[in-house]
C-alpha cells in the first residue's frame, strides 16, 4: 500500500461507518476478529447484521465470550454463511463447547502468529480495535496485542474500530494509520471481566503456592478463582516480576502494593510484560501510557525460549482435571473463554527451562458441589493439554506435590494424597487395577487424613534452609534413605537393636499416617520434591490410655542444631490439638538426648525405670513449675 503524503489526511479519507466497512468484505474470505477484551464490538454487530448476505465467510479468532453470537449464526446457517475457526488448546467436554467442537483449531499460542505471517493461513480481512492515533499516526492495539498484531500486519485488508476508551498500551503494540485500510470511529466501553467469587479452597491453594515462590521470582498466572487467591497470597513477597500472557486486576494490585517491581527478572528488567489484559475499567486506566508496562505479541511473550530467560520463572496454571499419571486437562469456562488455555503448554515448558524455574498446576480437588473428583484414574476421553512428562508441581487444597522425576507408582500415590479424602479409596483401587501400584500395596496407604498444612514451617539454620513438615506418601524412598545413612549407634538408639535393612514393611508405622492417631514429622533439606530427610519424629497413639509414643532420629551431621526439639514441640502441639492426653517414650538410660528433649516441653516429665529401659512421659494437663 502506498503511503499518503500526510497520514492525518489519509485517516480522514479512510474513515467510514461500520456498515460501509463490512460491505468491503467479500464472500469466501477469511476474517480475523480482534482478541479477548479488545474485540471490536461495533464491527462485529455490523458483521452479524449482514451475515445472511455472505457466503462461506470464515471467522478466525481465539476462543471468546461472544458478545455477538457469530457461532450461533454459523450453526443455523450450517456453515454456508459463516464458518468459525477458534484457536483453543483445551478439551471440549462442557456443553457450551462440545456442540461446537468442529470449529476448534488446537494450537499453542506462540505458534499462531507464524501461521498468519507465513500465509499458511492467509488472513484476508482483519477486524481490530485501536486507540486514537497519536501525533505521529501510531495507534495502540491496547488490551489485545497477542495474535492480533500478526493478523493485522499480514492481512490483505485491515478495518480498525477507533475507540477513545482503548488504553494506549506501550511496547510492541502499535500499528500506523498508513497500514490500515478503513477506520470506523465508535466510542464504547471495552469488555470487562469481574473477579471470581472467593472460596476457602482457593485461598488454601494460594497459601500453599506462595510457599513455593521465592522473592525475586518472575511469575505467569492463568485465570480463575485459584489464580486470584494465589496472587493475594503473594502480598508479602518482594521484588516479584511479571511475564505473563494475560494481565489482570490482581496483578495490578500487587504492583500498587510494591510487591511487583520487575527489578530482578534478569530479562526485560523494570518492565511488566504481557500480551493482553482482561479485567475492569480500573485496570485499563492503569495501563494507559504506563511506561513500566510493555505489551508484546504472543510469538514473543509465549515463546518458551523467551520465557526461560527470566530468573526463577514460575508458571502457574489452572487445570480442570488430572489423572494419576500426571496428564492435565483444561476446559474453558465462562470466566476463562477469553484466554482459551492456548498458552499453558508454552509457559509450562518455558518455566521448566528457566534458572530456578517452576511450573505449578493448581485446581480445587472437586467440582459439582464436591460430588466429583478432579483427580481421575486416567484421562481417556478428554484432550490432554499438558503431557505427563512436562508436569512438575501440583497443588490442591489438600497439599502440594512434585511429580517431576517420579515413577508412575510414586505419581499415583502423590496424586491420591492430594485428592479429596472421599475419593481416595476409589482412586487407590483403580490405580491397582491399572497397574500403577504394586499388588503388595494395602488400602491403609490411601491416606484418609487431611494433610495438616499448619504444621509446615521453614527455618534457616546455620545458613541452610530446612523445611519441617508432615510426612507425605512421596517421601517413602527418601525416608528409607535417611535410615540407611544413619550412624550405627543412632540406629540402635532409635530401634533398640542393630539394623541393616529398612524395607518398607519395617517402616510401615512411619509411612501409613492419618495425621491424627499416627503422625510423622520430617526435617528436609534441598529442593521441594527432591529433598534429603535429615531428621524424623513420630508419634503413634496407644488407644488404651490415649497417650502417644514418640520416637526420633537425627542424621549425625545435623545433630546439635535443635531439630529434635523443633519436631518434638510440633508433635506435642499436634497431639494436644488432636485430643491426645500426652506423650511417652521408651529409651535407654544412656540416651541423654531423648531425656533432655522431653524436658524442653512445658509439661511435667515423669521418669520410670523398667528393667534396663527408662519410660519418659508427660501429660498436657500437667504443666512444669
Amino acid at each position: 500500500m502506498a503511503a499518503s503524503s500526510y497520514w492525518a489526511d489519509d485517516y480522514v479519507d479512510k474513515t467510514i461507518d461500520a456498515e460501509q466497512a463490512i460491505r468491503k468484505i467479500k464472500p469466501g474470505q477469511r476474517v480475523f476478529v480482534g482478541s479477548s477484551c479488545g474485540e471490536p464490538q461495533a464491527l462485529l454487530r455490523a458483521l452479524s447484521e449482514r451475515s445472511r448476505l455472505f457466503t462461506d465467510l470464515e471467522i478466525v479468532r481465539l476462543l471468546a465470550l461472544e458478545t455477538t453470537p457469530l457461532t450461533m449464526i454459523a450453526e443455523k446457517s450450517k456453515n454456508q454463511n459463516l464458518n468459525i475457526r477458534s484457536f483453543y488448546l483445551g478439551s471440549a467436554k462442557t456443553k457450551s463447547l462440545s456442540k461446537d467442537m468442529r470449529f476448534i483449531t488446537p494450537m499453542n499460542l506462540s505458534a499462531i502468529p507464524h501461521l498468519f505471517k507465513s500465509r499458511q493461513l492467509p488472513i484476508h480481512v482483519a477486524l481490530i480495535q485501536v486507540s486514537p492515533p497519536d501525533d505521529f499516526g501510531w495507534m495502540s492495539l491496547g488490551v489485545s496485542v497477542d495474535i492480533t498484531l500478526a493478523a493485522a500486519t499480514s492481512a490483505d485488508m485491515v478495518i480498525a474500530q477507533v475507540n477513545p476508551k482503548m488504553p494506549r498500551v506501550l511496547g510492541q503494540s502499535f500499528i500506523h494509520v498508513n497500514d490500515v485500510d478503513y477506520f470506523v470511529e465508535h466510542e464504547e466501553d471495552l469488555l470487562i471481566i469481574e473477579n471470581m467469587p472467593e472460596s476457602e479452597e482457593a485461598n488454601t491453594i494460594g497459601r500453599l503456592i506462595a510457599r513455593l515462590i521465592d522473592d525475586g521470582s518472575t511469575i505467569q498466572i492463568g485465570m480463575g478463582a485459584t489464580s486470584q487467591a494465589t496472587l493475594l497470597a503473594l502480598s508479602e513477597k518482594n521484588d516479584i516480576g511479571v511475564h505473563t500472557q494475560c494481565l489482570t486486576d490482581d496483578m495490578m494490585h500487587l504492583v500498587a502494593k510494591g510487591v511487583v517491581t520487575n527489578r530482578k527478572k534478569g530479562f526485560n528488567n523494570g518492565k511488566l510484560v504481557a500480551s493482553s489484559a482482561i479485567g475492569t475499567e480500573v485496570l485499563y486506566e492503569f495501563l494507559h501510557d504506563n511506561p513500566s508496562i510493555d505489551f508484546h505479541p504472543s510469538d514473543y511473550v509465549n515463546n518458551p525460549g523467551i520465557i526461560s530467560r527470566h530468573n526463577k520463572m514460575v508458571a502457574m496454571n489452572v487445570a480442570m482435571a488430572m489423572d494419576l499419571t500426571g496428564q492435565v486437562a483444561a476446559d474453558a469456562l465462562s470466566h476463562n473463554f477469553f484466554s482459551g488455555f492456548t498458552g499453558m503448554t508454552d509457559f509450562v515448558r518455558g518455566a521448566s527451562q528457566s534458572p530456578g524455574g517452576k511450573s505449578i498446576i493448581m485446581f480445587t480437588s472437586t467440582y459439582q458441589d464436591k460430588q466429583k473428583s478432579r483427580i481421575v484414574p486416567m484421562l481417556t476421553d478428554t484432550a490432554v493439554v499438558v503431557p505427563r512428562g512436562d508436569v512438575q508441581y501440583v497443588v490442591t487444597e489438600y497439599g502440594a506435590v512434585n511429580l517431576f522425576g517420579k515413577s508412575l507408582q510414586e505419581r499415583a500415590m502423590a496424586m491420591i494424597s492430594i485428592a479429596h479424602p472421599d475419593f481416595r479409596d476409589g482412586l487407590f483401587h483403580e490405580a491397582k487395577k491399572l497397574g500403577l501400584l504394586g499388588q503388595e500395596r494395602t488400602l491403609s496407604e490411601s491416606i484418609h487424613g487431611v494433610y495438616p498444612i499448619k504444621l509446615e514451617e521453614t527455618r534457616v539454620i546455620d545458613g541452610e534452609t530446612i523445611a519441617i513438615r508432615p510426612f507425605k506418601p512421596v517421601d517413602e524412598r527418601r525416608l528409607q534413605e535417611h535410615f540407611y545413612n544413619m550412624d550405627k549407634d543412632d540406629i540402635v538408639s532409635r530401634f533398640f537393636h542393630e539394623k541393616k535393612s529398612f524395607i518398607r514393611d519395617d517402616l510401615e508405622e512411619l509411612m501409613e499416617v492419618d495425621y491424627v492417631k499416627d503422625l510423622t514429622i520430617l526435617a528436609v533439606v534441598g529442593e521441594f520434591g527432591f529433598g534429603k530427610v535429615v531428621a524424623v519424629g513420630e508419634y503413634l497413639l496407644n488407644q488404651a490410655n490415649n497417650m502417644a509414643e514418640v520416637a526420633f532420629s537425627v542424621a549425625k551431621e545435623y545433630q546439635g542444631k535443635k531439630l529434635g526439639k523443633i519436631i518434638m514441640h510440633k508433635l506435642a502441639l499436634a497431639a494436644r490439638d488432636n485430643g491426645i492426653s500426652g506423650l511417652f517414650a521408651y529409651t535407654s538410660p544412656s540416651n541423654q538426648g531423648m531425656i533432655k528433649l522431653f524436658k524442653t516441653l512445658p509439661y511435667k516429665t515423669k521418669t520410670v525405670f523398667e528393667d534396663d529401659m527408662i519410660l519418659l512421659s508427660c501429660k498436657f494437663n500437667e504443666f512444669a513449675k
